[in-house]
């Protein structure tokens, strides 16, 4: 889906993932290092350094605690924004949004093998297909 990151007076419009997998006790978007640099956050200043634990091992990143707001860019789409903590992976090459962050944008996933989803606001018969991903190198 198609997001719109801000971090003080800068934007940027990417597509993100929905990874519930991807658990946390916040709401959290995870960006990589180009990403971060369009956002004027990269190098790290007022970051904390900390290391998640992921199914290919240990991830080192860098946490901005509640300094970003993200809203969803669709049509028709209602102006659901929330806070979430910005943290940025050098590894990454795409944008991820996190089980916390998926339900504060009220994010309803329908059918994840086909990529199907909804807002909360949605009709049920509503259904919106995924974008393409966009890959950050």
């Amino acid at each position: 889906m198609r997001v719109r990151i801000s971090v003080g007076g800068r934007s940027l419009e990417t597509i993100a993932l929905v990874n519930t997998g991807y658990e946390a006790e916040t709401p959290q978007i995870l960006i990589p290092i180009p990403a971060a640099e369009a956002l004027g956050v990269w190098p790290p200043e007022g970051a904390f350094e900390s290391t998640y634990e992921t199914a290919g091992g240990p991830l080192r990143t860098w946490i901005y605690p509640r300094r970003c707001s993200v809203k969803i860019v669709a049509e028709g789409a209602a102006a659901v924004e929330a806070e979430a903590d910005l943290v940025v992976s050098p590894i990454a090459d795409e944008v991820l949004v996190n089980d916390k962050l998926t339900g504060k944008l009220q994010i309803v996933l329908e059918d994840a093998g086909q990529g199907l989803w909804r807002l909360r606001q949605d009709p049920q018969t509503r259904l919106r297909p995924s974008e393409p991903p966009k890959y950050w190198k």
